[in-house]
């Protein structure tokens, strides 16, 4: 499978194509870069726009054979001859060499410009207030851009703008929004180079989400596998989205991380449809890993005394608002719910190994909460009251 490369690699690559051309005049219409992984990366340069005192161009994001939301989209970047006078050339400068004089090597200032976003909440890669360009992008860009001007013997203050047109669109399909990042997409990759899988995005997203919850100093953290849990969090209980984290499929895994991000309690709530596989011990709810929720379904029921042509009927529904329907004409819903919720609560207590106390809320569309664990309505109106909402 092809490999593609992240927006951080694009950003390099472009800023090492502007930096060249706007040192020596003449115009780079290709660009290698090395990634941290070790790859190459030969960049067609494109939107080259060259003046006396800055030069612009941009970089196509190719995905490779795992594209995400951001490919085909044009990471472009600016390079200029920054003033000493320049508030952020000034702190850099000063930084390095612990004068306000210009300094004896080049330096590179990395901003953000439109397209990418600003953080706005603590806990993430940057802190507030910095454009989303994660630190490994920033030392991209910056050996990149210093490469050019140690060959050109350049000892001056470079400003290097980062933006993407599509950027502030794009986002909506991200997770920034919910991570405090507003105004664009965050410039990533910490190898340079995008795999042909997308899951280790997905759990790095988690990790990250969970630690910004940490980082605002909360102990206790509530969990759902998808928008929809969400939805039934705030619309029932009417809590604050922003102090959940959206956990995907990655149930066990996220419990995992939560124990070393140092939680005290973790409440998951979601939908029969992915709670029920986790009353089988399955940790991660995607189809692919294994969907056995009739049979579990049916099991529960045949335990809790439902008649054998019932029974029959639960294996061969499609969905798990069918079987549930089903159970509320045998008038057992209750019974198989509570008992599902047992075995729930098993697998979650046994996956966290006492280093993290457990409750679990479970719905269903068409019936609302059909099974808790004891303290979990307390304890998850307690933390709305602590945020401010009414219960």
């Amino acid at each position: 499978m092809r490999y593609g490369f992240t927006t951080g690699s694009c950003a390099a690559a472009a800023a090492k194509a502007a930096a060249y051309m706007l040192l020596t005049g003449r115009e780079k219409t290709e660009i290698t870069i090395e990634t941290p992984k070790g790859i190459p990366y030969t960049a067609q340069i494109r939107n080259i726009c060259r003046k006396e005192q800055e030069v612009s161009c941009a970089v196509e994001k190719d995905g490779g054979d795992d594209p995400d939301i951001t490919t085909g989209a044009l990471i472009c970047a600016k390079v200029s001859f920054a003033e000493i006078t320049d508030r952020k050339a000034r702190e850099e400068s000063g930084r390095k060499n612990g004068t306000g004089h210009a300094p004896e090597q080049a330096q590179v200032v990395i901003d953000g410009g439109i397209g990418v976003g600003r953080v706005t909440k603590p806990g993430l890669d940057q802190p507030v207030g910095n454009a989303a360009i994660n630190h490994v992008p920033r030392e991209m860009i910056e050996r990149e851009v210093l490469q050019v001007c140690q060959v050109l013997d350049y000892r001056g203050i470079l400003s290097v703008e980062i933006s993407v047109p599509e950027g502030e669109k794009l986002a909506e399909k991200t997770f920034n929004p919910r991570l405090g990042i507003v105004g664009g997409i965050s410039i990533l990759g910490t190898s340079g180079v995008v795999e042909p899988m997308s899951t280790q995005a997905i759990l790095d997203t988690i990790r990250v989400e969970l630690r910004q919850q940490r980082a605002l100093g909360r102990e206790d953290v509530v969990i759902s596998p998808g928008n929809y849990g969400l939805d039934f969090l705030k619309n029932t209980y009417h809590y604050d989205l922003d102090k959940s984290v959206k956990c995907s499929n990655f149930i066990g895994l996220t419990i995992d991380m939560a124990v070393e991000e140092g939680f005290r309690r973790l409440l998951l709530a979601g939908h029969i449809g992915k709670l029920i596989k986790v009353a089988g011990g399955i940790m991660n709810t995607h189809s692919r890993e294994g969907d056995c929720r009739m049979e579990l379904l049916t099991a529960f029921a045949v335990k809790c005394g439902v008649a054998a042509v019932d029974a029959a009927r639960l294996l061969s529904c499609v969905t798990t608002e069918e079987a549930v329907r089903i159970l509320d004409e045998c008038g057992r819903r209750q019974e198989v719910m509570d008992y599902a919720m047992e075995r729930i609560l098993f697998y979650l207590e046994k996956r966290a190994q006492g280093k993290l106390a457990i409750e679990c809320i479970m719905y269903a569309n068409d019936f609302g909460a059909l099974a808790k664990s004891k303290e979990a309505e307390e304890w998850f109106t307690l933390l709305a009251q602590e945020a401010g909402q009414q219960i």
